[in-house]
C-alpha cells in the first residue's frame, strides 16, 4: 500500500486534490446547518407558529381588554409629542375606568 502511495504524486495526502476535501466537508455542514436555521425561521421544522390573526390567543386577549386600540393609539400619539405627560395619563386613566 505504501508503494501505491509514494508511487505517484497525486495520491499522498499533501498533493493533488485532497486539500480539497476538508472545504467540501465544511462547506456541506454550513449547508446543512444553514438549511436547519432557514426551515426553523419559517416554520417547516420544529415548534409550529400560528399567525397573529390566526391565533386563538389574539382574540381572547383582544377581548379581554376592549381598550387595548385605544391605549397604543393615546401612546402613539404621546410618543409623537402630541401630548402633554397629563394629557396622556388623564386619558389612560378615563380609559381604564379610573376618574379623572
Amino acid at each position: 500500500m505504501n508503494t501505491l502511495i509514494m508511487a505517484g504524486p497525486h495520491w499522498g495526502a499533501a498533493g493533488g486534490i485532497a486539500p480539497i476535501f476538508p472545504i467540501v466537508w465544511a462547506l456541506l455542514w454550513a449547508g446543512f446547518i444553514a438549511l436547519a436555521v432557514v426551515s426553523w425561521r419559517r416554520g417547516w421544522w420544529g415548534p409550529r407558529r400560528a399567525h397573529a390573526a390566526a391565533s386563538p390567543t389574539a382574540s381572547a386577549a383582544s377581548a379581554a381588554s376592549p381598550t387595548a386600540s385605544a391605549e397604543r393609539i393615546l401612546a402613539e400619539r404621546y410618543a409623537r409629542g402630541e401630548m402633554t405627560d397629563d394629557e396622556y395619563f388623564e386619558r389612560m386613566s378615563v380609559l381604564r375606568g379610573g376618574s379623572s
